[in-house]
């Protein structure tokens, strides 16, 4: 797991706290941590333990305490490492340590091994458009073998987590702090929120021919790293079970229909549609992070704006 070296950069307070957590916490396991470095800051911060090819994801922003943290992560490792040991192709949590969540001061850390990334994408804002929709597209195709791969995990998992319940505490921080949200905004999120939960209670009520399986949770076509060996999926923090089409936002006209060439199934699109807004919803949520990073503003305003921008997320004239 890497990602664009920031080492000569000046850290964030945040990223300057995280190293310190993944250092104390990495020396506990037997890890040298000499040369810890900062590989990406934003929603978490990544840390390389160097000497070792051990990376330590750091949540740096998360809104809920650690039991809540390590409760998701032990889902992620354990599938993430069913699937490293099925030999799929993911960064797998490092075999250093063991698979479980570090608890230190209050965040939960978990560790993944180091792998050097070729061909990153680098600022996606001064990438060729072209360029960057054949990339998505191709990755869009490699989420259909992911799929495959998922479908056969064995373990128990919630069904759309990433939506219900974890958009919920973000609203109710809106409704405290709302950013830049009116009042009607505000009261927009919530009830589609509530639609959600209505929909993730009964699914198949409101899509009964919906392919609900396990699922990598958050956009895997944007979570993958090119490497020397092929690529790699990454970042499953977010696992859960649901509709292949809640993985398929984001991914456009164009990677959908990769996705359906290389899965040899069809995408609902009402579906796919609706789960687009949800996406759109859980980004708009996300405001509630912005005191503690004041820079994710004007990275979520344009979300915001395509959000306002649709139809309201409603169940009517479904099932």
């Amino acid at each position: 797991m890497t990602n664009p070296d920031t080492s000569r950069t000046a850290l964030s307070d945040r990223a300057e706290r995280a190293v310190h957590l993944a250092t104390r916490a990495g020396r506990r396991l037997g890890l040298r941590a000499d040369a810890p470095r900062v590989l990406h800051d934003v929603f978490n911060v990544l840390v390389h333990l160097a000497p070792d090819p051990v990376v330590v994801r750091v949540p740096s922003l998360a809104l809920s305490d650690a039991v809540e943290q390590a409760a998701r992560q032990r889902y992620e490792l354990a599938v993430a490492g069913w699937l490293a040991d099925t030999g799929a192709p993911v960064v797998r949590p490092s075999p250093l340590v063991p698979r479980e969540p570090v608890e230190i001061d209050g965040r939960s850390l978990t560790f993944w091994e180091f792998v050097t990334e070729e061909n990153a994408l680098g600022d996606p804002a001064a990438a060729d458009p072209r360029e960057l929709e054949d990339r998505f597209a191709e990755q869009a195709g490699w989420t259909a073998d992911l799929h495959r791969l998922l479908a056969g995990y064995p373990g128990a998992l919630p069904t759309l987590s990433p939506l219900v319940p974890a958009v919920g505490p973000t609203l109710a921080e809106l409704r405290r702090h709302p950013q830049t949200l009116t009042t009607a905004d505000l009261d927009r999120a919530e009830r589609e929120y509530a639609a959600l939960e209505t929909l993730v209670s009964d699914l198949p009520a409101y899509f009964p021919g919906a392919r609900t399986q396990t699922l990598h949770g958050d956009s895997p076509s944007y979570n993958v790293l090119r490497t020397a060996g092929g690529h790699l999926f990454s970042d499953f923090e977010d696992v859960t079970r649901g509709p292949v089409e809640w993985d398929l936002t984001l991914v456009g006209p164009r990677g959908v229909e990769a996705y359906e060439r290389a899965s040899g199934t069809p995408v609902n699109r009402t579906l796919l549609d609706l789960m687009e807004g949800a996406r759109l919803l859980q980004a708009t949520g996300a405001l509630a992070l912005v005191p503690r990073m004041p820079e994710l503003l004007p990275m979520l305003e344009p979300v915001v704006t395509q959000w306002r921008a649709r139809p309201p997320l409603t169940l009517e004239g479904l099932g």
